[in-house]
Parts: C-alpha cells; sequence; structure tokens
C-alpha cells in the first residue's frame, strides 16, 4: 500500500534561478533565502523520506474544465519561459514519470461523483516553471508528476481531487511526497514601480493587508491548524492567493483536509517578490499519521 510521506508548500519564483551575484545585487548585497530553503529541504527531508515519486502541484498549469496530471514515461527537453524568456531560457530538463500513478488518479475520481480528471501523456503538452524550476534543487533518482489548477475549481473542488489522489496513492505501492508549488498573496508591483520593489524584503509586499493575510495563515499552518486555513480561504480571496491557492488546498484534500493537523516548519523566511508572498514551509508526518 502506498502513503505519502511528507509535504510542503514551496515557491518557484524566477530569482532562485538566478546566479547568486544578481540575486545579491537584486537584494541589496544579501541573498534570498529560498535558495538555502530548497537545499535544506532536500537535505533534511527528502534525503530523509527518499520518495519514489514526488507530486507538484503546478499554479502555472492551468485547466478549466477538470484537473489534470502528467502521465508521461519521461519529459525531456528545454524550457523557455513565455513569461521571463529573459531570465529563464533554454533550461534544460528530464523528468522521469509515473503514468502507473496518474492513471490511478484518474481512475480514482472517476469513482467520486462530479470529479473530473484527465491523465495526460501528450508528448506536446507544455511544462511550466513551478515544476521546472524545483528541479536543479530537489530532482535526484524519483519519478516527478505534475498536476494543474483548475480555475473554475472551487475550495471543496480541490479538496476532493486531493483526496482522489491520496486514494490513487493508497492504490499504487509508492512512497510519495506532495509539493504544491506556489506563492501566498499574489499581487504584483504596477509595471513603472516593480524595479523599485524588487527586493526579497517582505516591506515590498504589496499591501499590509495582503502581508497580514499571509502571516495569518503562516501561523495557521505551524499552529497545524489546517481548518483554520480551509476556514480562511473565503477571506483570504481578497488577497489574491496563487492558483486560487489550489496547490495548498490539493495537498490539504490529500491529507486530510479540515481533519489534517500537521505543524509545519518554516525553511525560509517569509519574503515577497515583486509584491507578492513567498515562503516555503514543509509538513512532516507525525507519529500517529496526518490527521493525529
Amino acid at each position: 500500500m502506498g502513503e505519502i510521506v511528507g509535504a510542503a508548500l514551496v515557491a518557484h519564483v524566477p530569482t532562485i534561478v538566478m546566479g547568486e551575484p544578481e540575486r545579491r545585487r537584486l537584494n541589496g548585497g544579501r541573498d534570498t533565502t529560498l535558495v538555502a530553503g530548497l537545499h535544506r529541504i532536500r537535505r533534511e527531508f527528502l534525503d530523509v523520506l527518499q520518495p519514489d515519486t514526488i507530486v507538484v502541484v503546478d499554479t502555472h498549469w492551468f485547466t478549466t474544465f477538470e484537473h489534470c496530471i502528467t502521465a508521461h514515461e519521461r519529459r525531456a527537453g528545454r524550457y523557455t519561459s513565455d513569461e521571463l524568456p529573459r531570465g529563464m531560457a533554454g533550461v534544460p530538463y528530464d523528468v522521469p514519470g509515473d503514468p502507473e500513478l496518474a492513471r490511478a488518479v484518474e481512475i480514482a475520481a472517476n469513482e467520486v461523483d462530479q470529479l473530473w480528471v484527465h491523465a495526460t501523456d501528450d508528448p506536446y503538452i507544455a511544462i511550466h516553471y513551478p515544476t521546472v524550476n524545483l528541479l536543479g534543487f530537489l530532482q535526484r533518482g524519483e519519478r516527478w508528476v505534475s498536476a494543474g489548477i483548475c480555475q473554475t475549481a472551487e475550495v471543496d473542488d480541490f479538496l476532493r481531487f486531493g483526496a482522489a489522489l491520496a486514494e490513487a496513492i493508497r492504490r499504487v505501492d509508492r512512497r510519495v511526497v506532495l509539493l504544491a508549488s506556489g506563492g501566498m498573496s499574489h499581487r504584483f508591483w504596477p509595471l513603472r514601480q516593480l524595479r523599485q520593489h524588487e527586493s526579497c524584503d517582505a516591506s515590498h509586499i504589496i499591501t499590509p493587508e495582503a502581508r497580514a493575510a499571509d502571516e495569518r495563515v503562516l501561523g495557521l499552518f505551524e499552529s497545524g491548524d489546517h481548518a483554520g486555513v480551509i476556514d480562511f480561504m473565503g477571506e483570504y480571496g481578497a488577497v489574491s492567493p496563487e492558483g486560487r491557492f489550489g496547490h495548498y488546498l490539493v495537498m490539504a484534500g490529500a491529507l486530510g483536509g479540515r481533519a489534517w493537523r500537521a505543524a509545519g516548519v518554516r525553511c525560509s523566511d517569509y519574503e515577497s517578490a515583486v509584491g507578492t508572498g513567498q515562503v516555503h514551509v514543509f509538513f512532516e508526518r507525525p507519529a500517529g499519521g496526518w490527521s493525529a
């Protein structure tokens, strides 16, 4: 029987794949903590947990009619971001997939009323940088699968997709780590102001209200109050969390939804990325299980 052995909310911002001199130039001589945080997640968590498969919930892969998940044997090539080709161009990637798990998710979802999942192995489907930017830090020999964010989904739809993902993992003999790859509040500074706010210091978050909402969610993470996070979604929408916070909600649904009790370990500072809130938080499985 398979199991989810770890989970994390992780930032994927373009800054992390810049060279260190450029990162320090943007940040007044200091480096973003997001880079060291990813190395810490690999060293302290993934190296210990030894997952067979990593499932990334990717906030740049928007779907409309269903939830989608990759079912390729392997994806390899070079990636250039259409959002920021100046900074992410021709990046090589080579990602072994897990089609058995992806198909199991599709089957598990088909057993649930009004839950639609498509497992795709189309060789031409795009890959996105919330997946690609993590590879250089976190990839070793695991299989990697990406899942999208359905832009028409509501809170319970994301939770139900997560539950189907967990059921599929139980049916397939895998040790899985879930990575919710995306930010927190997600509004950028306007173009003519943006270059004045490239520092990662949290003082550059777009509004005090956005920072306060993010800090409230972080506090709930660290106390293991995932019911509190889920119940805050209506208010949190006012500060535009990335991907409607679907990346987190899918992860939460897979780990018990409102019954999930695992406290998060912050693996970076809370930082700004041109106005948006960014952080790494890892959730270890408690001794009594995810809902203990």
